[in-house]
């Protein structure tokens, strides 16, 4: 299925302008996992390359897709902060975690300049999933104001790194890029096996003490 969606965007990639197939395919890379976070900001740098366009010009694409990623980033971020409550709220006893306790480690992160300056680390590293930090950041529902500035910057920075990627040329770049590929898959199974563990441990925990 997947699959079937990269071919259909591939094949908008040439026939959109180029802004509004970053932004948009930014969006639905964003909310949709399984899509390789690489894959459509090189397909853009590919085509920008093959329509002869000016290097200058990736740092005007990349703006589009940091826009497109803060949209589905927020997306993200409501549904998580929605998730939580309604899963704590429910299942918080039996888990062990309370409402109150998430909150409390989001309290922490005031939105101060190191909060600001690792999200935005975290959002323009290559190997690290967009989609679990943003997750992570609606549970524990982190500033607003630095979210949101770190998400822009950071994934400018990251949007620009794969546009040349592609404009460089796929073949150059092309293990590298499956690399990263290959690399943000496994943080996010290894990242989903310890969430699962951590609930697994924090119920039978919390039957043992009742």
């Amino acid at each position: 299925m997947f699959h079937n969606l990269e071919q259909l965007l591939i094949s908008y990639a040439d026939k959109l302008p180029l802004e509004v197939f970053l932004f948009l395919g930014s969006i639905l890379e964003e909310v949709i996992a399984p899509i390789p976070s690489p894959f459509i900001p090189v397909a853009a740098g590919s085509v920008s390359a093959l329509q002869a366009k000016p290097l200058i010009f990736l740092f005007w694409l990349a703006a589009f897709g940091a826009v497109g990623k803060l949209i589905g980033a927020w997306v993200l971020y409501i549904f998580a902060d929605y998730a939580e409550d309604i899963v704590l709220g429910k299942f918080g006893k039996i888990l062990g975690v309370s409402h109150k306790e998430i909150e409390s480690v989001g309290k922490h992160l005031t939105g101060g300049h190191r909060d600001l300056i690792v999200l935005t680390v975290l959002r323009a590293l290559p190997i690290m999933s967009s989609t679990l930090v943003s997750v992570v950041s609606g549970v524990l529902k982190i500033n607003k104001k630095t979210y949101t500035i770190a998400t822009l910057v950071g994934t400018y920075i990251r949007d620009l790194l794969f546009l040349y990627f592609g404009f460089a040329g796929l073949q150059t770049f092309g293990s590298l890029v499956n690399g990263l590929e290959d690399t943000e898959s496994k943080i996010q199974a290894v990242s989903g096996g310890v969430i699962l563990v951590l609930l697994v441990w924090l119920f039978f925990k919390r039957r043992k003490n009742s």
